[in-house]
């Protein structure tokens, strides 16, 4: 059983705990929005296309499979333990203190990059309707603004990204609306006999295994975000016995949203080779079909997902550092500041302004050093839970999760297994994957520096967990 610290020591590092306002939906509408599959579909999807063709289809199904076991792990995890601290406080309270803050150390450099990552890609996306738009002040005005929407209560920016998900959705449905209303293929082809471009980019040949499985790999980067719920799990109404929902259907839903619209597309698309050397393809095929007023619309719903993710993902983010805080990382007095929840609105806001800050003075590191120092961390994560999930069944952690997964250990083997596979694509590309990988090793060497050389000499470091949340 997971052991608690005096609560003398607790009162002094967290006098206020975070206000539980939100049920299921709330929860839900900011998951989603965390995992941002409208933008993911714009932004990430068109890489799969043009690595596999129609083969993206079979790549998404694979990917699928990895999500449903992800989802699995984090549902019986985050049900044990539903604390914003999220990923590190489910490894720490399974694996040991120093894996745990070798996932919070990953998670720092993920968590803050991707406010200013996106901010810096908005005015690409919206050139076509407004060309030459700065993209420095651009993104510094949407950072600095969902900082200052994310200080708001927690369930009033619940409704506000649901108001977001709607808009952005309409993004979705014009695809979807457009390739399947003209199709001119069938999609049993796809699965039967996938297409992919040549290396000359001018003709197709048939899609190869090894060029799924790099879609594949695409493909759950671009599905993730899911697990996130977690973070919220401590302004959820009965947290434990609803959280597996919410990621269950943030899971779902996310597969729906990305899904449908790639399939759209390569049934509608009048010239494959076309689509696949396109940039937007999603966009390419809308153009054609519904004209100049329904590309931009298609535009202002991917620039809509874009705000709406910056602004879930400072709140996931100022919640993690809240729990950071909590359990004693930074020493006195960032501990004491960034615990302190506004006395109104409930939030905490000094870690909402940190978080804000550090991605608006990222907005001035060009995008191209954010994309390498944000590494490949999402597979330490996903790797970390796995490990998690088996750990915690061994040690009897988890013995009282209000969920528990079914065919255990299928899921976290899953997991892993595709990892592995993730990780030997990403060593044999000696650009982007490589460098990736080395960014991610540093950052995991570094936490555990971190530990070493100043958590462990102050004593035994252990993660806490509010006493509403305890299994």
């Amino acid at each position: 059983m997971p052991h608690h610290r005096p609560d003398t020591e607790a009162q002094e590092v967290a006098p206020e705990g975070l206000v539980r306002s939100l049920g299921l939906f709330g929860v839900l509408f900011l998951t989603l929005s965390v995992a941002t599959p409208v933008s993911s579909l714009f932004v990430i999807v068109p890489g799969m296309l043009q690595v596999a063709g129609t083969g993206a289809v079979w790549a998404v199904l694979l990917a699928a499979l990895v999500c449903v076991a992800t989802a699995y792990v984090y549902a019986e995890l985050a049900s044990n333990w539903p604390v914003a601290g999220g990923e590190y406080v489910m490894v720490a309270r399974t694996i040991g203190p120093m894996a745990g803050f070798v996932m919070l150390g990953v998670n720092v450099f993920n968590n803050l990059l991707f406010p200013p990552v996106a901010g810096l890609g908005l005015s690409a996306v919206l050139a076509a309707i407004w060309p030459g738009l700065p993209q420095i002040p651009l993104a510094l005005a949407v950072v600095i603004g969902a900082t200052l929407v994310s200080l708001l209560q927690i369930k009033v920016n619940a409704w506000i990204t649901g108001a977001f998900l709607a808009v952005e959705l309409v993004a979705a449905v014009l695809v979807v609306w457009f390739g399947f209303g003209h199709a001119v293929r069938d999609v049993g082809a796809f699965l039967a006999a996938p297409v992919m471009l040549d290396s000359a980019a001018t003709g197709l040949i048939p899609a190869t295994a090894a060029s799924i499985g790099v879609a594949a790999s695409i493909a759950i980067f671009a599905l993730n975000g899911y697990g996130a719920a977690v973070y919220f799990g401590e302004e959820m109404e009965d947290a434990p016995n609803g959280i597996a929902r919410a990621i269950f259907w943030a899971m779902i839903a996310t597969l729906m949203v990305e899904g449908l619209p790639i399939l759209a597309v390569l049934i509608g698309a009048p010239d494959l080779i076309a689509l696949f050397n396109h940039d937007d393809p999603f966009g390419l095929v809308v153009r054609h079909y519904g004209g100049g007023a329904s590309a931009d619309l298609l535009a202002i719903g991917v620039a809509v997902a874009i705000v709406n993710a910056v602004i879930a993902c400072i709140l996931a983010c100022a919640r993690f550092f809240y729990g950071t805080a909590r359990d004693r990382c930074w020493g006195r007095p960032v501990d004491q500041l960034l615990t302190a929840i506004h006395p109104r609105l409930g939030s905490p806001w000094i870690s909402t302004l940190l978080v804000g800050g550090a991605g608006a003075v990222c907005c001035f590191v060009p995008l191209e050093q954010l994309l390498v120092l944000s590494g490949t961390g999402l597979i330490a994560i996903y790797g970390g839970i796995a490990l998690a999930a088996i750990a915690g069944r061994l040690g009897g952690q988890t013995v009282q999760a209000p969920f528990r997964m079914p065919l255990y250990p299928l899921a976290p083997l899953v997991t892993l297994s595709a990892l592995g596979y993730i990780v030997w694509l990403n060593w044999l590309d000696p650009g982007e994957g490589r460098t990736g990988l080395l960014m991610t090793g540093a950052q995991i060497l570094l936490s555990a520096a971190y530990y070493r050389l100043v958590l462990k000499p102050r004593g035994n470091w252990e993660v806490y967990v509010p006493v509403a949340s305890a299994r």
